[in-house]
Formats: structure tokens, sequence, C-alpha cells
């Protein structure tokens, strides 16, 4: 199995606060945005995302957490039984921008679950995507981020690895993994 470093502790940060900028840039106060965190791995990017946008703009922005588990089209399909997550909104998303937050944008029926798990909570005005890592050509649904941290070539035999100090690990770092 080889390994090769995508992202290091210090490129992490420098990539997520040019994507708050870039947040800043397009959504200026976040009176009518809120951040969605995809459970489980999108949270800890949403976590940190939230935590400066509010330091830079000295606004508090709705920040909630979706989980995807039921509305996946592969929950039936798999032999082990998927575990949900907790899906924690005490806002209404009825007319809000909504930033959908993702680690890594592969195929893209992640996304298509959480587009299906949000409709339950109201009628967003808009939908935008922020991953950090968008792995091109794995597409398997016309779904394209609006914010990227960095896009990988991969190939399907290739597994990107997100560890972040949140989830336990002792660094940031981002990995890309091929397996034989």
């Amino acid at each position: 199995m080889e390994k090769k470093l995508l992202f290091a502790e210090q490129l992490l940060q420098i990539t997520i606060n040019r994507l708050c900028q870039e947040l800043i840039e397009n959504h200026q106060d976040f009176a009518q945005t809120a951040i969605l965190g995809l459970q489980p791995r999108g949270i800890y990017l949403a976590n940190r995302l939230h935590k400066q946008l509010e330091n830079i703009t000295q606004n508090s922005i709705l920040k909630g957490y979706l989980d995807i588990t039921f509305f996946r089209d592969d929950f039936r399909r798999r032999d082990a039984i998927l575990k949900p997550n907790a899906t924690q909104i005490d806002f209404v998303i009825e007319n809000k921008n909504i930033i959908l937050i993702d680690d890594v944008l592969y195929t893209g029926r992640s996304v298509r679950a959480a587009l299906d798990a949000m409709i339950a909570f109201g009628r967003p005005k808009k939908v935008e995507l922020l991953v950090l890592i968008d792995r091109k050509y794995n597409r398997d649904l016309p779904i394209q981020p609006n914010y990227v941290g960095k896009q990988v070539n991969t190939l399907t035999s290739e597994h990107v690895v997100v560890e972040l100090t949140e989830q336990g690990f002792s660094t940031d770092s981002i990995w890309l993994q091929k397996y034989a």
C-alpha cells in the first residue's frame, strides 16, 4: 500500500483560511446563511470553518449537523448494518442559503442523500457545497462543489484518508492511499 501526503497541518490551515475568505466574499455577514456538516466526517471541517468564520466576521453563524444514513441509496445493500448519527438542526432552513460541508467528494451519492435529508427540514433558498478534497473523474452523479480545498486526480484503487486532531489523531494530515 502506497501512501502520499496531500496536506500537512500547515497547508490544511492555509486552505481553511482561504475557504473562509471565499465564503465571506459570497455570504458577507451570514445573516441569511447556515452551515450544515454532513455526518460523520464533515462535521469536523464544519466546526473548524464555523469557528473561524465567527472569529473573522464577529457574527453568530447558524451551524448544524445532518445525518444521511437512511437517505443513502446503498442503505439496504450493505452487509454491515449502518449506524445512524445524530441530526442536529435547531433552526429553520426555509429560505436560507445552506452550505453543505463534507471532507471528501467522491461519487456524489452522499451529497445526493444530503439533499434528500435536508428537504425534511424545509426548502432552502440556495444550496452550496464545500469540500476539502474533490476526487475528480470519479463522479457517478452530476454533482460539483462550489468551494474546493484541493482537487485530486484519483483512481478507483485509491482512497483519500483525512486525519484530523478532532478525530483523535496527533496531527492533521490528509493522505492518498493506493491499494494493490
